[in-house]
């Protein structure tokens, strides 16, 4: 039985694409979850436009995480940090705490989202990548200062 995906099917495949399964599989789960429809050309004609209306949005998403990305490389974070003998820094400055200055400065990024390969453990300034979504990144800078 031929099918036109109306979501992303992991063994399957993405949305609008025709593929051909067992009827049992199609009637028994794919159509019941709303996963498929029948490839007729009136089915694959509404995917189509479900598909494009779907594009358009990712594109607009897109867009205002690229503004988003754009303010966010304008900001500057501190971290203050207790440093002993030599500026060797006490503790270190963890995506945690990147996610709260960010936080306090009018933004809503996760820790999860803060991509730092390991703790900041110096003073100076570092370039950190922020996961923004649909493949956009942001760049922050982050001062580590002592206290």
């Amino acid at each position: 039985m031929e099918i036109v995906l109306t979501q992303n099917v992991e063994s399957l495949g993405s949305t609008g694409t025709v593929v051909r399964v067992k009827s049992g599989y199609a009637r028994n789960y794919l159509f019941p979850n709303s996963l498929a429809v029948r490839a007729t050309q009136a089915n694959l004609k509404l995917v189509a436009d479900i598909a494009r209306r779907e594009e358009v949005e990712v594109d607009k998403i897109k867009g205002e995480l690229g503004e988003l990305a754009l303010r966010l490389g304008k900001v500057s974070l501190s971290a203050t940090v207790t440093v002993g003998e030599e500026d060797k820094v006490f503790g270190s400055v963890t995506t945690q705490i990147i996610a709260d200055l960010l936080k306090e400065n009018g933004f809503k990024i996760y820790k999860k989202d803060i991509l730092l390969d390991e703790p900041l453990k110096a003073l100076g300034e570092y370039a950190v990548n922020v996961k923004l979504g649909h493949g956009v990144t942001g760049t922050v800078t982050v001062w580590v200062v002592k206290a």
